[in-house]
């Protein structure tokens, strides 16, 4: 498993070099003075571009990582090829970017759970997860998860049994990972679309887990 590391198990950096912040886009740099003009002639509120972002970051963006997964649960040959080969599978989907040269998919199973981080600065899958969320770029998530990968989870919601082993997995610019979750009980009869709607952000991260609908209700 690629720069994977148990409970509290610091990850080796011998991939340090592949951790650097990217320089951001003219278009970014464009939008954001968009972004400020409008704000200071008042013609928009920042809390309300603010909630456009958050729209983004947790509904629009991951949908394309939700399909991805609901492929995988529904189509075993189409999971072989995602886990074999995570790049070449999900763009069959149309998803690819220069975010995403490399995206590597881990399978979460009953007794191994896999969590995504990036220790050096906030490298992420965008072409299926979008913008990466405000505490996955934080000094702390960065931090804490690899120590004490546990109890961030826990702060998550995420409760594991001690049978089950945490991996913690690094993201790098060339390598980006993406969580396959576990398939939740009760959705042996739906289909694609409604098995995307189950699939969030943080369960592609690997700090949640996909609730099954029978118990949601």
């Amino acid at each position: 498993m690629r720069d994977g590391h148990a409970d509290g198990q610091h990850p080796s950096h011998h991939h340090a070099d592949g951790h650097h912040p990217e320089p951001e886009s003219y278009a970014a740099l464009r939008t954001k003075a968009i972004e400020s003009l409008l704000a200071e002639k008042g013609l928009i509120a920042s809390d309300a571009i603010d909630a456009i972002v958050e729209k983004f970051e947790q509904d629009i963006a991951p949908l394309n990582g939700a399909k991805v997964v609901a492929r995988a649960w529904a189509d075993p040959d189409f999971k072989r090829r995602l886990l074999e080969n995570g790049t070449e599978a999900i763009a069959e989907m149309g998803y690819w970017g220069t975010q995403g040269a490399e995206i590597v998919v881990l399978e979460n199973t009953p007794t191994v759970h896999n969590v995504v981080v990036c220790t050096l600065c906030s490298c992420y899958p965008w072409p299926v997860l979008g913008l990466p969320p405000t505490w996955y770029k934080s000094a702390a998530y960065r931090s804490r998860v690899v120590r004490e990968p546990r109890s961030v989870l826990r702060e998550f919601g995420t409760e594991l049994g001690d049978e089950v082993e945490v991996q913690v997995q690094d993201s790098t610019a060339e390598v980006r990972y993406l969580v396959l979750p576990e398939r939740p009980a009760g959705t042996q009869g739906l289909d694609e679309t409604e098995l995307a709607a189950l699939v969030t952000r943080d369960a592609m991260i690997g700090v949640a887990k996909v609730p099954s609908p029978v118990l949601a209700r």
